[in-house]
């Protein structure tokens, strides 16, 4: 599965994160196929604390990338202070999931016969 999640990178108590788009099966801090952006949590001043670039990132959502936690929040706030739209992820609703609660109990098959050996002595 694709996801969009933070690679950590800076020194130690220093931490800067890119978001980048990666198979679920890779490292955190492996191989990954784009990168979409940064996050820059000890930013101070005058500093960019967060860059995104939400057109890779709605058109790698529409081809199914699933966001993390932590990058699904950065990119709300980073569409609230650009006035930006970022597709969110598609949620289970109350109707889907009433159909599977109301179906009935599955029948119990038959029990299957055994055939008898016969022993046979020539």
């Amino acid at each position: 599965m694709v996801v969009v999640r933070l690679s950590r990178g800076g020194a130690k108590k220093k931490p800067f994160y890119k978001i980048v788009v990666t198979d679920s099966r890779n490292r955190r801090d492996g191989r990954y196929i784009e990168q979409l952006g940064f996050f820059n949590p000890v930013a101070r001043g005058q500093e960019v604390k967060l860059k995104l670039d939400t057109e890779k990132l709605i058109a790698w959502q529409k081809n199914g990338a699933q966001l993390s936690d932590r990058v699904n929040k950065l990119a709300k706030d980073f569409a609230k202070e650009n006035n930006v739209t970022v597709v969110e992820p598609a949620k289970k609703t109350a109707a889907k999931a009433a159909p599977k609660a109301e179906a009935k109990p599955a029948k119990k098959a038959p029990a299957k016969k055994t055939a008898a050996k016969k022993t046979t002595k020539s």
